[in-house]
């Protein structure tokens, strides 16, 4: 079978032009996968952002400060690994963020520079975001629980990044797709991936044909039995 794209670019550049996330969704369902939608709660801090790209999940955690007479000299380190992390990140990856408490923000205005500047998709964060107006005026696109100024500094530290997460239900590991977009962010695993992006152009193909058959005036039942999409 014909690949209908080259390398990740030409990929995720597809998935931007003719697809979202309701249906690679659905037909991920249909093939086994049935946890892969984090939880409903993030959002983007603009209605029309969208994240393309590979995860880059990062391991956040709680602290009280700095830990003084810990046995992890890690946690007497500023902000843990989370400098490492953001350095780290490569072309089209995704910094994707779980593990804390929801009491802070993840992810701010200078963090954005520095992954725009990285070539990175965007953030992912289990948590909240600040700098709203810097990183609207980047336009880097950015998933969270919402806005919330209160600083990550001493209240969590980034324990690992490269590692897979959890983040809600759903199991992240490196260089599995995330496809986020305002119905909601989608882990698509990589395992499944070439399949299921394939299966989703075909879906959305029949659901233009569905959607044309309706306009003319087929019923729904007519048109879900000729076409079988709805």
């Amino acid at each position: 079978m014909t690949k209908l794209w080259a390398d990740d670019t030409e990929l995720f550049k597809l998935m931007r032009q003719d697809l979202f996330t309701a249906v690679i969704g659905d037909v991920l369902d249909k093939m086994g996968f049935l946890q892969q939608f984090l939880p409903p709660y993030l959002k983007p801090l603009r209605d029309d952002m969208t994240v393309v790209g590979r995860a880059m999940p990062v391991l956040e955690a709680d602290v009280l400060g700095e830990a003084i007479g810990g046995k992890n000299p890690l946690l007497n380190k500023s902000f843990g690994l989370m400098l490492e992390a953001l350095d780290d990140l490569k072309q089209n990856e995704v910094y994707i963020c779980s593990g804390s408490s929801p009491d802070y923000a993840l992810w701010g205005g200078l963090m954005s520079t520095r992954a725009k500047h990285l070539g990175a998709a965007g953030a992912v964060l289990d948590g909240y975001s600040r700098d709203t107006p810097e990183i609207l005026e980047l336009n880097f696109p950015v998933f969270s629980m919402g806005r919330y100024a209160q600083d990550q500094g001493p209240r969590g530290k980034v324990l690992d990044f490269r590692v897979p997460i959890l983040f809600g239900q759903v199991k992240v590991n490196v260089g599995d797709i995330i496809f986020a977009d305002i119905d909601g962010v989608l882990v698509i695993p990589r395992v499944a991936e070439e399949e299921a992006i394939r299966k989703a152009i075909e879906k959305v193909n029949g659901e233009n044909k569905v959607r044309d058959a309706i306009r003319a005036g087929m019923s729904t039942v007519e048109a879900f039995a000729k076409f079988g999409v709805m």
